[in-house]
């Protein structure tokens, strides 16, 4: 660890190396052994900033004032088109989706209009009026 980078790390994160990233903390117990003047004063300076900043109190709002910043947010628009579907929830929904599926479906399996066809009216179509005469019985 270079010098610039301990005293980075000591002002970012304060004259506690216990408070600095595990993963700096051994180079920094190196830096420390090798020169113990120069980072003690470095920890020292950042110590007192530490010292100074705990000092510092937070400023309390007055008891009006969330209120009046409550009063002051924009309202949101009204939704007149889904207000009387939102009583309901999403059973409606979940009812017309069942419907349209019922009316789907037995819109596509609806029987023929049509009678259907027997098997000599099959026979006639599969062949030729030259042709029948090959399927008949010759006893009948």
């Amino acid at each position: 660890m270079t010098p610039d980078r301990f005293e980075a790390l000591a002002e970012a994160y304060g004259g506690d190396v216990a408070r600095w990233p595990e993963v700096e903390r051994e180079a920094a117990s190196e830096v420390m052994a090798s020169r113990p003047a120069w980072t003690r004063d470095v920890l020292a300076r950042a110590a007192d900033l530490d010292a100074l900043l705990d000092t510092f109190e937070r400023p309390h709002g007055s008891a009006g004032l969330a209120a009046r910043i409550a009063a002051g947010a924009p309202r949101p628009r009204p939704r007149r088109w889904a207000d009387w579907l939102l009583p309901a929830g999403m059973g409606v929904g979940l009812a017309a989706a069942c419907a349209a599926g019922i009316v789907a479906g037995a819109q596509f399996h609806a029987s023929p209009s049509t009678p259907a066809a027997s098997d000599a009216d099959a026979l006639v179509t599969a062949v030729s009026d030259d042709d029948f005469s090959l399927y008949l019985d010759e006893d009948a």
